[in-house]
């Protein structure tokens, strides 16, 4: 087993393709986002719960190298940092399941699994909704104006430290959420 600390932080969709086999995946997408399609072999554990996962993320670094997968890079990257932190050693999934299927590689969906819009898009969504209705409301009462320019500060502080509050919020809708059990089966399963 070659450990990811000799290897690169990020790994790209081709670099991951031909070491499938060795790497253990973690998928840090919300569970609805993993539902609609995941690299083979995934496990899904939400970022907003890695917490919890970092003992048995620690179990299964110490037999596999971990490659830490989100749509795009950049939460599997905070993923990675946050790990780092706890001294368990990960690599990124260059341009996420996003660029993976653009190289032409399947992604598993589990049985039952429905496609859920990504977060980014969900977000996007969310957001353009907020701003228009505060404008439209605002040609009647002039201070729900102010809805539209929240949102856009939000947007704005967003842009300027990589976070985003509100997919925060997003992720902990239903559709968005694991159960209990799921998470709970996952980490049994890492700890093996």
């Amino acid at each position: 087993m070659t450990t990811i600390s000799t290897t690169p932080t990020a790994l790209t969709a081709d670099q991951a393709h031909a070491r499938l086999g060795e790497l253990t995946v973690i998928d840090v997408r919300t569970p609805g986002e993993y539902g609609s399609g995941h690299l083979p072999g995934a496990y899904n554990i939400p970022l907003d719960r890695l917490g919890e996962a970092v003992p048995a993320l620690r179990n299964a670094a110490a037999r596999d190298d971990l490659l830490m997968v989100c749509a795009s890079g950049n939460r599997s990257a905070q993923a990675c940092a946050a790990l780092a932190e706890q001294g368990v050693p990960a690599a990124t999934l260059t341009g996420g399941t996003n660029g993976w299927v653009q190289h032409g590689f399947d992604v598993a969906r589990p049985e039952g699994g429905h496609a859920v819009w990504a977060m980014e898009r969900q977000v996007r969504l969310a957001a353009g909704s907020l701003v228009l209705t505060g404008l439209l409301a605002g040609r009647r009462w002039p201070a729900a104006r102010l809805l539209s320019a929240g949102i856009a500060g939000g947007l704005v502080f967003s842009a300027v430290t990589d976070t985003c509050g509100m997919a925060r919020v997003l992720s902990k809708l239903p559709h968005n959420r694991a159960g209990a059990t799921d998470l709970s089966a996952t980490l049994a399963a890492l700890k093996g």
